[in-house]
């Protein structure tokens, strides 16, 4: 069950940076500044919120079967996805992008759900596979547009083909393990009762440092490798196709550090493992600007030290919301986790490029680092003051 709700993740999720993924394409075909272009990343995060946030005030993911839920999400997303091929500007392809991003509400935080069924003792190896499944999944565009001579229509279709097949297995195979969490019945009450729980909020001041710099860094470190490589003076296919492949590497080693980070979590704790992550990351956001331009080989050493760490312990922070509430909150929980933590990520996006214009990619990433800071000074108190 892992095998299989891993894999319909990782083709389910690579819907999230379709668009990201040739956004140097969609700036050159429309014309659109560096912004602008983000906003094919931010109108996804934007959608993501909106959609785990009406999930948790309606419990969806307490009262709606799992399966169903995910199968019915992935399948609108695929679509959804699609559309932005009949986008003639930004405006229309950045409202199918946010559309696809609320359908994806429904194929995220219920995976973590699902698994947790099947797993107690080993909760977080097995979150944390789940989470390095769809990190890599993200990754596959990239991937897709490494090949030489792929169009837009290429990565795009590739990846709503993906989210189809994720609907398929989970819909034939998916089934509740023995750790079943108890259904109820809908509640306006349950996204207080949530957010009134202390070690809830503790947990989710680590989970937010966390975000800080999530997204910003697997949004923008592509672009930060393909201008490295062009300032070598390299021609620009040579430069696309190496930029493409170190950015590939660089998200997709992430799902390594989440099955790492879910193993070392259930051996040394998740408060150690977490705080290690974070510290570790934190310092690759300071770091990586001293390698812009300089050679691959120093580049993509420090690129792939930071996938890994900056998502190794995402898993855990989503472990922690499953053992801090009432078993029959555990859906909600870790939708309205997802969703603040979503919703933070769509402003520390669009300050990259605002950074990046005033003091250059050599400096622009080291704010990521205020991210860790402040999630490890949480989950400090959290594991100081054992709250109860």
């Amino acid at each position: 069950m892992l095998a299989l709700l891993s894999v319909a993740e990782l083709l389910g999720m690579s819907l999230w940076f379709a668009a990201s993924a040739v956004s140097a394409q969609y700036q050159q075909m429309w014309s659109l500044t560096a912004s602008e272009a983000a906003w094919l990343t931010t109108a996804v995060q934007l959608g993501f919120v909106g959609g785990t946030a009406v999930s948790a005030v309606l419990n969806l993911a307490d009262i709606v079967a799992a399966r169903r839920l995910f199968a019915g999400s992935a399948l609108l997303a695929a679509g959804c996805n699609a559309m932005v091929l009949s986008a003639h500007g930004l405006d229309t392809a950045l409202l199918w992008r946010a559309l696809t991003g609320v359908c994806l509400a429904g194929v995220y935080p219920p995976a973590m759900k699902m698994i947790a069924t099947w797993f107690r003792a080993r909760r977080g190896m097995a979150v944390g596979t789940i989470v390095g499944a769809l990190t890599v999944g993200k990754a596959l565009p990239y991937l897709v547009k490494a090949i030489p001579g792929a169009s837009i229509a290429n990565v795009t279709l590739t990846a709503s083909v993906g989210a189809v097949a994720a609907a398929v297995i989970v819909w034939r195979g998916y089934r509740d393990g023995p750790y079943a969490f108890p259904p109820r019945r809908f509640s306006w009450q349950l996204v207080g009762d949530v957010a009134r729980e202390p070690r809830w909020r503790l947990a989710m001041g680590g989970y937010l440092g966390h975000m800080w710099e999530l997204y910003a860094a697997w949004t923008w470190l592509p672009v930060f490798v393909a201008a490295s490589v062009a300032a070598q003076g390299l021609d620009a296919r040579t430069a696309g196709m190496r930029a493409s492949v170190v950015a590939f590497c660089a998200l997709a080693v992430g799902g390594a550090g989440c099955v790492w980070g879910g193993v070392v979590a259930d051996r040394r704790g998740r408060a150690w493992l977490v705080n290690t992550a974070m510290m570790l990351s934190g310092a690759c956001a300071l770091l990586i600007g001293a390698t812009f331009g300089r050679s691959l080989w120093l580049l993509a050493p420090v690129a792939l030290v930071w996938g890994f760490f900056v998502i190794a312990d995402s898993a855990q922070f989503s472990v922690m919301v499953t053992e801090s509430v009432p078993a029959h909150a555990v859906g909600t929980a870790l939708t309205l986790q997802t969703s603040l933590g979503f919703l933070l990520t769509a402003g520390v996006i669009q300050l990259v490029p605002l950074l990046e214009a005033r003091v250059g990619w050599p400096w622009a990433f080291t704010m990521l680092a205020l991210g860790p800071v402040v999630g490890i000074a949480s989950i400090k108190v959290l594991t100081d003051k054992r709250v109860d």
